[in-house]
């Protein structure tokens, strides 16, 4: 889907991410912290859907460039963790992407429950579209497996003892391996490969 487009639907849908989707992608991460033992979130405020206590202005602004973006993340005490440090962490990564699903779901379910007449209507039609999809998008992004995203976390908890040891010293150089994941995108297409096929499906379970 084409980003930095000016169309009210999309900047709609833009709003009601920065205000809603994005602080609940990291309420999710919070709430399963805190249901895992970890008082950490709670402390810092950070069980809440408040937009000002999760937004990032410079993931905000990606989510407006390029169409993925990021909320500050929830801190996380890994040694409070139900299930130990690395399945817990797997399980509170994974929460924020299965928080953005669930919204693209309800978005699929209102789309196909709509009546046609307000379907017509091009601002509604174009924020549902776009509400699905940015969410889809965001869910997949933060799927991949690499520091500091959430896919990092869960791929962390699903490998064995010893890869899952080797593969965290990834985490050492920060968000380099994100940066050159991005750099090489822009050359091979590598989300675009990834999201085009999720977008088809998406777009068949609109019409089923």
């Amino acid at each position: 889907m084409p980003f930095l487009r000016l169309d009210a639907g999309y900047l709609l849908a833009l709003a009601v991410i920065f205000l809603f989707a994005l602080p609940f992608h990291e309420l999710a991460h919070a709430w399963v912290a805190e249901r895992l033992g970890d008082p950490t979130p709670r402390r810092a405020g950070r069980v809440t859907l408040n937009p000002m206590a999760h937004l990032d202005p410079i993931g905000a602004l990606m989510l407006v460039l390029a169409g993925f973006g990021w909320a500050r993340p929830v801190p996380v005490n890994p040694l409070y963790l139900r299930y130990g440090p690395r399945v817990g962490m797997a399980l509170v990564g994974g929460a924020g992407p299965a928080a953005n699903l669930l919204l693209a779901g309800l978005g699929i379910l209102v789309y196909r429950a709509a009546p046609e007449p307000l379907l017509a209507t091009p601002l509604a039609f174009a924020f549902l579209r776009d509400w699905i999809f940015i969410n889809v998008g965001l869910a997949v992004f933060n799927m991949l497996p690499l520091p500091p995203l959430d896919g990092f976390r869960v791929l962390q908890g699903l490998l064995p003892p010893d890869m899952a040891y080797a593969y965290a010293r990834l985490e050492a150089y920060g968000p380099l391996p994100l940066l050159l994941f991005l750099i090489l995108d822009r050359q091979l297409g590598l989300l675009s490969s990834i999201l085009q096929p999720v977008y088809r499906l998406v777009s068949l379970l609109m019409r089923f």
